[in-house]
């Protein structure tokens, strides 16, 4: 049997050939021009009706930690661990887009350009989520460059909530510990705070012996001031070890030679204390534990000034590279699109309605007949 004769018994049988599919599209070749040109037309001239949407875009540097920071901390000596035990290691460009994305950050562009009333909202959380859904915020994967894209009606808007985005960001960031000199600079604060009220207490307890600083003048300074930067090394070491406990195993290196240092320094300082042992009074004791509150408030002190001149070295994290401008051609509606998609829709959908048409009345005549 041939290959064309088997197409003809496939025909009679019920199949549907291309010439057959065709035949009613021929036939209706005006309508199935002429109707989707007009529905693209109409399509096109109703988007006319639609505002037009702007979209402004601003786009900054990625905040990255501070090498400088870093060393600066490692130059401590024994307190070094203290600040590097809270500093995690982070993604600062996705941070910082996730906060832009903040509920704090929405509030505050909702009442600052009173979208309430502009989105024609009654309750904030919806206004919220409209504002939400004008934003794009993108991380560039090489770059690390963070792109803000705002959606309005109003060009001068679009430009001003994309702006203000960036600017509500460097306020919150300003009230929150992100960079590693701002952990350092917050965790240190906290240690002078409590530093300088033991020094206060140790101080008035030292004066209720009865000697006064005048008097301390006279006395052996030079061991007592030894056993304090002693004492004040013991403790530093102390916490180190604490610190490192928590990530290495007490086999680790790194461990064990914090062990040994902490070891001898406490030898070095039981030393001390037998050799000072039989003192008439307790004021030994009482200066002593004024030098060691007196040495960890200035070891305390200096880190927290270190890490707030690396924060406001860090003061220019955020660094506009393009501010947004009004712009000048709308985003959407995209009416070209539109009229071409309509148009191809209309093709298709007439096609279908005039071949199903047309089988339905083949289907007919027989039965008619």
């Amino acid at each position: 049997m041939s290959t064309a004769t088997q197409w003809q018994d496939d025909d009679d049988s019920g199949g549907l050939s291309l010439t057959e599919l065709l035949r009613p599209l021929r036939r209706a070749w005006l309508t199935l021009l002429l109707l989707p040109l007009a529905a693209g037309v109409v399509a096109v001239g109703l988007s006319f009706l639609v505002p037009p949407t702007f979209t402004a875009r601003a786009s900054f540097l990625s905040p990255q930690a501070s090498g400088g920071a870093a060393a600066a901390l490692a130059s401590l000596g024994n307190l070094a661990a203290l600040a590097g035990a809270n500093a995690a290691t982070r993604s600062p460009a996705e941070q910082y887009a996730s906060l832009m994305d903040s509920v704090t950050v929405a509030d505050r562009l909702v009442e600052r350009f009173d979208l309430l009333k502009v989105y024609g909202e009654e309750t904030r959380v919806d206004a919220r989520r409209k504002l939400q859904g004008n934003t794009r915020v993108t991380v560039g994967k090489k770059d690390g460059l963070i792109v803000v894209e705002f959606d309005d009606h109003d060009p001068k808007r679009a430009a001003e909530v994309a702006n203000q985005y960036i600017v509500e960001l460097r306020l919150l960031t300003g009230k929150l510990a992100l960079s590693e000199a701002q952990q350092r600079r917050v965790f240190f604060e906290g240690l002078m705070t409590k530093a300088r009220d033991d020094l206060s207490k140790a101080q008035l307890e030292l004066q209720a012996s009865g000697f006064n600083r005048g008097a301390l003048r006279a006395e052996p300074r030079a061991a007592a001031e030894a056993y304090a930067r002693t004492r004040a090394e013991v403790s530093a070491t102390e916490v180190r070890l604490r610190a490192t406990r928590q990530g290495l195993t007490d086999s680790a290196p790194e461990v064990q030679r914090l062990e040994a240092q902490l070891g001898a320094l406490q030898s070095q300082l039981a030393g001390m204390e037998r050799a000072d042992k039989g003192t008439p009074s307790d004021y030994l004791d009482r200066y002593r534990e004024f030098k060691y509150q007196e040495a960890m408030f200035e070891v305390f002190a200096r880190q927290f000034e270190a890490a707030r001149v690396d924060e406001a070295r860090e003061g220019a994290l955020i660094q506009v590279l393009d501010a947004a401008t009004p712009p000048e051609r709308k985003s959407k509606p995209k009416r070209s699109v539109i009229g071409l998609v309509t148009t191809a829709l209309v093709f298709l959908l007439v096609a279908l309605v005039l071949i199903v048409r047309d089988q339905r009345r083949t289907a007919l005549l027989p039965a008619s007949g």
